[in-house]
């Protein structure tokens, strides 16, 4: 049956222009990784980018016409892709094809697009291994030798390049930073507290001291006034134990020893005229024998001395000692005017040995007693 549309076929050359059209559909990066893997070379195994349609065919009564064979000779030679490299080796760029390689020019005019290298950092100078032949195999590069310096800086953590772990590391360096200087002056202040606390509490003991000390010596002097008051009262005793004093203080003396008494009676001793209950002392220490009423005598004290000589207080208007012991200067009685008397005085009789009445005022001045 004949047909007025052109046929085609694929030309077939030689080799396997199947493999070769499914070659050309891949990336180039995609048939460098399969050269490597099989263990050739990527510009060996890199087909020629020949057309997948080599020749067109008329159409008769016949039908389709088969399509003539292509000279190999007219096959262009393998060329190396640019960007095919061993496995792992890094690629130069992206190939920039010629549309002339189709109609069978030079492999040359295919050209790789210029490659820009990146800038290597100032501080690291980085070496990097020749690279290797298309038809050799990948070697595995010698390990550097690393001084131990080096070993110790490279196992040393570095320091984290992220901001945000770089900002975080920061505050929290201010704020054990702060923490460190709160605790700081909090320990000060607790120092310092303490340390004004031990002050009060010396100044608070030494005041407490000097308090005492000065209480003691208070005391001490007190105790000592008290002994010499002791001392000077018993020596005032004892002299005046030894004395001798008027029997009344403050008087004017009256009948005389040896005078008439209005009753036409001899006087037996010596009135101390004074008032009514003005105090009577003993004359010397003694003890009192006798108290109470002696009728003409009134109310009556006898107080006898160590010596024996006796000593009568009479017309007193009241006894205060009765009975006992007296020293020298005590109040025995109070000048009265009871029995038989005219006016209120001291009736004073001294009697040897309790015997006969003597003169009063020549015994007591005898006895040192200015009358």
């Amino acid at each position: 049956m004949a047909s007025d549309q052109l046929a085609y076929a694929h030309a077939r050359l030689d080799g396997d222009l199947a493999g070769q059209e499914r070659d050309d559909f891949h990336f180039p990066r995609q048939r460098a990784n399969a050269a490597a893997a099989n263990g050739t070379s990527a510009a060996m195994t890199a087909p020629a980018p020949t057309p997948a349609f080599a020749a067109y065919a008329s159409v008769g009564a016949a039908g389709l016409a088969p399509a003539p064979a292509a000279d190999s000779a007219a096959r262009p030679a393998p060329y190396p892709l640019p960007d095919a490299a061993p496995a792992g080796a890094p690629l130069a760029g992206m190939p920039v094809y010629d549309p002339t390689v189709l109609a069978g020019a030079d492999s040359t005019s295919i050209l790789p697009r210029p490659v820009e290298e990146p800038t290597a950092e100032p501080a690291v100078e980085t070496v990097r291994d020749p690279e290797p032949a298309a038809d050799a195999e990948p070697a595995t590069a010698p390990a550097a030798f690393v001084e131990p310096a080096e070993a110790a800086e490279a196992a040393e953590p570095a320091a984290p390049t992220d901001p945000g772990a770089a900002l975080c590391a920061r505050l929290l360096g201010q704020v054990a930073a702060q923490r460190e200087a709160v605790a700081r002056v909090e320990r000060e202040a607790a120092e310092q507290a303490a340390a004004a606390q031990a002050a009060r509490e010396a100044a608070e003991r030494k005041v407490r001291e000097q308090v005492a000390a000065a209480k003691a010596a208070a005391e001490e002097k007190a105790r000592e006034e008290a002994a010499a008051a002791a001392r000077a009262e018993a020596e005032r005793l004892a002299r005046l134990a030894a004395s001798y004093i008027k029997p009344v203080a403050c008087a004017t003396l009256g009948a005389a020893f040896g005078e008439a008494d209005p009753w036409a009676n001899l006087h037996n001793g010596q009135d101390f005229t004074a008032p009514t209950g003005t105090p009577v002392h003993a004359v010397h220490g003694g003890a009192v024998t006798s108290a109470g009423w002696a009728g003409s005598d009134g109310y009556r004290v006898v107080l006898t001395l160590d010596d024996g000589t006796e000593l009568r207080y009479c017309h007193l208007s009241t006894m205060v000692v009765t009975d006992g012991r007296v020293t020298t200067g005590d109040t025995i009685g109070r000048v009265g005017a009871t029995g038989n008397v005219p006016a209120p005085h001291l009736h004073l009789e001294v009697r040897p040995d309790g015997g006969a009445p003597v003169d009063p005022l020549p015994w007591l001045r005898a006895h040192d007693v200015t009358i």
